[in-house]
């Protein structure tokens, strides 16, 4: 069998083993997911973006992402390193199913080893950089919500605040997350630009969330538009229905509008 018929072979399988848990993102892109629940709590869950390029499984293995909001940076850096081992003793074949039993195993080794608390979401690195004391208190900086978007039954929504320091973004994330629907979105892609006076420079990071490249995006639009310490997410409700292209105009629409509406862009920028 060549590339396609493998491939072709492999999402017929996916489909019937792991059923509504499967989800064809993109057809024309080849971009699929699966959701792995935990068996000891319906709530905690990874789910597995993968999108196959033309020369898999014969020579190339899977892109993948991984979203999982309730594990720590470190686990999920953990379960791609063996999804990468798992590819490496078995080239040459398909490897989906692999890889998502084995999540599931490592999801049930989370949860059942106390030493490996399920932690707050803690999805990058950044060194603490408050930019003084008054500024950087404990509570969590006020969240503006923008309109929601909608275009063939899926929903896109911005939500921005103004943040002087990772510990502050780390709290609007945490406190978005703490709206149900927010939490429940199939992607809260987002990102942040902090200006640090001391050092005139910025520090920044981004987050797709498994819509690939919508991170980046949308730190390139705060960027362009010149927008200094600010945090924004844009969160989007699946409809069922691909939309392409379109939904990163939309992801950055949902953006700009919830930025403009809360006078956090730099006068004049457009």
């Amino acid at each position: 069998m060549d590339n396609l018929d493998k491939q072709a072979e492999e999402i017929e399988a996916l489909s019937a083993i792991y059923g509504e848990e499967f989800q064809i993102e993109d057809a024309e892109h080849k971009n699929y997911s699966v959701r792995i629940l935990s068996e000891n709590n319906k709530d905690i869950s990874v789910t597995l973006y993968v999108k196959f390029p033309e020369s898999y499984p014969s020579e190339s293995p899977p892109t993948f992402q991984i979203s999982a909001p309730h594990l720590s940076h470190s686990q999920k850096m953990h379960l791609s390193h063996l999804l990468e081992e798992e590819y490496l003793s078995s080239v040459g074949e398909n490897v989906i199913y692999q890889w998502v039993e084995r999540i599931r195993e490592e999801l049930q080794s989370f949860m059942a080893n106390p030493t490996d608390e399920v932690l707050p979401i803690e999805p990058w690195e950044v060194e603490e950089i408050p930019i003084n004391n008054e500024e950087d208190t404990s509570v969590c900086p006020t969240i503006v919500h923008g309109e929601v978007i909608l275009d063939r039954k899926s929903s896109f929504q911005g939500h921005a605040a103004v943040v002087f320091s990772s510990k502050q973004v780390r709290q609007v994330i945490n406190k978005l997350k703490e709206n149900k629907k927010i939490y429940q979105a199939t992607h809260n892609m987002y990102a942040f630009r902090i200006f640090h006076e001391e050092n005139k420079n910025f520090i920044h990071d981004c987050d797709d969330d498994g819509e690939i490249q919508a991170g980046s995006r949308l730190l390139h639009l705060l960027e362009i538009m010149n927008a200094k310490n600010v945090f924004v997410m844009v969160s989007r409700w699946y409809g069922g229905i691909h939309l392409g292209p379109d939904r990163f105009r939309h992801i950055n629409n949902a953006a700009r509008e919830v930025l403009t509406s809360a006078n956090m862009i730099t006068s004049g920028k457009k």
